[in-house]
């Protein structure tokens, strides 16, 4: 086993260059993007105060997907860990699928993140075409991308790190609002709201069980941790901490920032107050709050543009050494960073801008791009995780290491309970009209994809025979 993981670590040719630091910040940036700035009250008006009850089951099920894929990592800390899991543990196909849908949930993301830039560089210039701040932004995110990896990691940090602050002072804000009636002419608001306007539960269970649907999609990204494994510095120490403190921040993020909303404003009332981040920094006297706010949400959208070019081009680096993608990509240069990958991603990207110039013809003015593009993407990003939890059984059922120091807890029922809440959600996407389209995207992209690698299987069979 020992040979094992040192010949995994011999064989990866990227510069291990990150830190616990910057792969924690990675993953909430990939994790806390401009969905939960701009999309919380989508699902608050779905389910209301029960909401929070959502993102805490969500985030359990999200923290034991981690845990399988850690104890994974923990002895073989490669680059693009979870589509090398799935090559090894279920099959080569299944590794493709894998890989596949995870770089083209990023590019979605990335595409999206770069059009809703251009989007909110209008508060600031009403009448700059969305297109130049978009391709500003690639340029700027491709120059840090092919120096080095170390330079990536610093600009997630402090994109991270922007968003962060700005969560941590808005839940102070909102309880200096419940406790002392800060804003609020001293009269504190109490945490009434969580049950005085048609209970916890105000919509009933389907509208529970369709926010918790959004909530798990908003989680995606956190397996960005298993993508920088083979480029962090000392990985068994790193990813082990990185993994059992990322999950409870997202958790503090999330939950915090959700219960300081509903409990501050009545739930049916909060899609009638803009983004509720701005009403609460404005409610305790910040002036231009909504300028800070716009700024923070900039910054989220070029963290999650940062993290799809990072992801998408180690998986396409993944795939090359896996022999499933041209080798041209295996490249790296001066700075051990796979160049030619990370130009043909941001080229992926690009193509957001292109969308956001060409649907508004199609579909009309009115049209929000950034939402269809975006939720196109969901099905296919959870594929990585289905990925993770059955690749965990199959490295337990193999492996057989007795003394793990860093065990996924309740292995193998774990696994079995968490494939079976996402195989709820999917369903409970399918019959929500808001999402039901995304999940088709996914399928129709997974189906074709699925095609694709078995009509390469039948065609290698029939070459050897």
């Amino acid at each position: 086993m020992i040979m094992n993981k040192e010949v995994c670590l011999m064989n990866n040719n990227l510069q291990r260059a990150l830190t616990a630091r910057q792969i924690q910040m990675i993953a909430l940036g990939g994790t806390i993007g401009v969905g939960l700035f701009m999309g919380a009250s989508s699902t608050i008006k779905w389910t209301g105060p029960s909401v929070i009850l959502a993102y805490a089951i969500a985030g359990l099920f999200v923290f034991l997907i981690m845990r399988a894929l850690g104890e994974m990592l923990y002895i073989y800390p490669d680059t693009g860990s979870f589509a090398k899991f799935a090559n090894d543990y279920i099959h080569p196909s299944f590794s493709y699928i894998t890989a596949s849908s995870s770089i083209f949930n990023w590019i979605i993301v990335g595409m999206s993140e770069v059009i809703a830039v251009g989007s909110y560089m209008r508060f600031w210039w009403p009448e700059l075409p969305t297109w130049i701040p978009g391709i500003v932004v690639i340029a700027i995110l491709l120059t840090a991308n092919l120096i080095s990896v170390k330079w990536f990691g610093e600009f997630e940090f402090w994109f991270a790190a922007i968003k962060v602050v700005t969560i941590i002072l808005m839940i102070i804000a909102g309880f200096g609002i419940i406790l002392f009636g800060f804003g609020n002419h001293g009269d504190p608001v109490g945490f009434a709201n969580l049950w005085s306007h048609g209970g916890f539960f105000a919509n009933g269970l389907s509208g529970f069980f369709f926010a918790l649907s959004i909530v798990f999609g908003s989680y995606i990204g956190i397996e960005l941790i298993g993508v920088t494994a083979g480029e962090t510095k000392d990985p068994q120490k790193n990813i082990k901490r990185a993994i059992n403190g990322v999950i409870w921040r997202i958790l503090i993020f999330y939950v915090g920032s959700i219960f300081i909303i509903v409990a501050v404003y009545p739930w049916d009332e909060v899609s009638q107050i803009g983004s509720p981040f701005v009403a609460t920094f404005a409610k305790i006297g910040i002036t231009g709050a909504a300028t800070i706010i716009n700024f923070v949400v900039v910054t989220a959208a070029m963290s999650g543009c940062n993290s799809g070019i990072f992801s998408t081009s180690r998986m396409v680096y993944t795939l090359a050494k896996q022999k499933q993608a041209s080798k041209i990509f295996l490249r790296l240069n001066r700075n051990n960073v796979p160049d030619i990958a990370v130009i043909a991603v941001t080229l992926g990207i690009f193509m957001g801008i292109v969308l956001d110039i060409v649907l508004p013809l199609i579909l009309g003015k009115d049209t929000n791009i950034f939402v269809y593009v975006f939720s196109a993407g969901v099905l296919p990003g959870m594929v990585p995780w289905f990925a993770i939890l059955i690749s965990h059984l199959r490295f337990r059922l193999l492996e057989k290491i007795p003394d793990h120091p860093f065990k996924m807890p309740f292995a193998p029922y774990s696994n079995y309970v968490t494939i079976l809440m996402l195989l709820a959600v999917i369903v409970g996407m399918i019959f929500n009209k808001e999402t039901r389209i995304s999940v088709i995207i996914g399928i129709v992209y997974i189906s074709v994809v699925s095609i694709v690698v078995i009509a390469k299987q039948w065609r290698s069979n029939n070459s050897i025979r």
